[in-house]
């Protein structure tokens, strides 16, 4: 049922797949691992959707998978000096009204702008110019850096409003000149028209997840997750939906192409003759801007600039060291480990009921580390 390359250590990360499709835990997948620059691990199998078979390019909406891709593109803008990660958003943004808020914040997670205090439908929030704006002129939920709460949905949408202002191209246009292009990597903010029909279809989680009824009065999970309700299975299969780059959670690729991106982060800063990012920048991602309780996710978390870092309680597979990392909702994951030079990538059409760590993910995630730690034997 898999198709596809796998070195002989990695062989178990095959049969776990394998394992996976027959048993119908999933649908559609894909896998892939970087290590020192070569792509040891290449596979895929399923179905994109009833009746069509998960190809080598097929690609699906990898959720909040999409918010390192975002960082990294500011991460290059901040190598090139284009943006300081010190420097106030609004020296850049001048209708962002706090004065207060540093373009690391954005990137943590720390901001205070975990979502929309105005009323956001659909429409509103895919007319990026007009929902960064309510973001802009809004009030922080809670004092900038003094803790992380999850910007969802509205990371892109802060990240976008900070580059376009910049620079004077939109997100999605600096990561496809100054990421994806480079790089050869078929990740996708905003899925162009000859790409549409790749795109695998999403299923949502099985019913018994998060009920939000049960959750403490005052929480901010609810207003992050309700304003706007995306319609994971019907909607978020539309092109209306994929076309447009929500930087925060609609980014289309597959494990490869995750990975390919991703990899220049693990391989410091350069992969296959591309350097992206100086030694200096790399070491700013893992200086630590919040580590305890998410005001959102309401889970410990520990967050370095772009990326979360290892925190055994909310991420139990992702291994200690080096490595900073990001997972989507229903379960798809990148984990770059800079000490042994690895990426790791998974993404998936069936997804759990998954925010930072479930039991299919985080198994792809164990196997393909102790392959690596074979291998280093």
């Amino acid at each position: 049922m898999t198709q596809g390359t796998c070195q002989e250590p990695f062989t178990p990360l095959r049969d776990l797949l394998d394992a996976n499709l027959a048993s119908g835990a999933e649908a559609g997948a894909s896998l892939a691992v970087v290590r020192d620059g070569e792509l040891v691990v290449d596979l895929w199998g399923g179905t994109a959707r009833a009746g069509e078979p998960w190809l080598e390019d097929t690609i699906v909406q990898v959720w909040s998978v999409t918010k390192p891709m975002a960082a990294l593109t500011v991460l290059v803008l901040v190598d090139r000096g284009a943006l300081d990660l010190d420097a106030p958003v609004a020296s850049y943004w001048p209708a962002f009204r706090r004065g207060d808020v540093l373009v690391r914040h954005l990137l943590a997670h720390t901001s205070g702008y975990a979502g929309w205090t105005a009323p956001l439908d659909v429409a509103g929030l895919l007319d990026l110019e007009h929902s960064e704006q309510l973001l802009a002129e809004q009030e922080p939920w809670w004092e900038p850096g003094t803790a992380s709460g999850y910007h969802m949905i509205g990371y892109g949408h802060l990240l976008d409003g900070l580059v376009r202002a910049a620079t004077g191209k939109p997100l999605a246009e600096q990561y496809r000149d100054l990421v994806a292009g480079p790089l050869g990597a078929d990740f996708h903010l905003g899925v162009p028209e000859e790409a549409l029909d790749r795109c695998a279809d999403l299923e949502p989680p099985p019913p018994g997840g998060l009920d939000l009824s049960l959750l403490p009065e005052g929480n901010l999970l609810v207003p992050t997750i309700a304003n706007p309700l995306l319609d994971v299975g019907g909607f978020c299969n539309s092109a209306e939906w994929r076309r447009v780059s929500v930087a925060g959670c609609n980014g289309h690729g597959n494990a490869r192409s995750i990975a390919r991106a991703q990899s220049v982060v693990s391989h410091g800063g350069e992969v296959g003759g591309v350097r992206l990012l100086s030694p200096a920048t790399i070491d700013r991602i893992f200086e630590v801007q919040a580590d305890g309780p998410d005001l959102v996710l309401m889970v410990p978390l520990r967050w370095g600039i772009g990326y979360g870092l290892p925190q055994p309680a909310s991420a139990p597979a992702v291994p200690e060291g080096r490595v900073c990392w990001w997972t989507g909702y229903g379960g798809a994951i990148v984990v770059n480990d800079l000490d042994r030079r690895v990426t790791v990538a998974y993404a998936m059409n069936r997804m759990e009921n998954h925010f930072t760590s479930s039991p299919r993910t985080d198994a792809y995630v164990r196997t393909a580390f102790a392959c690596l730690e074979a291998v280093a034997r």
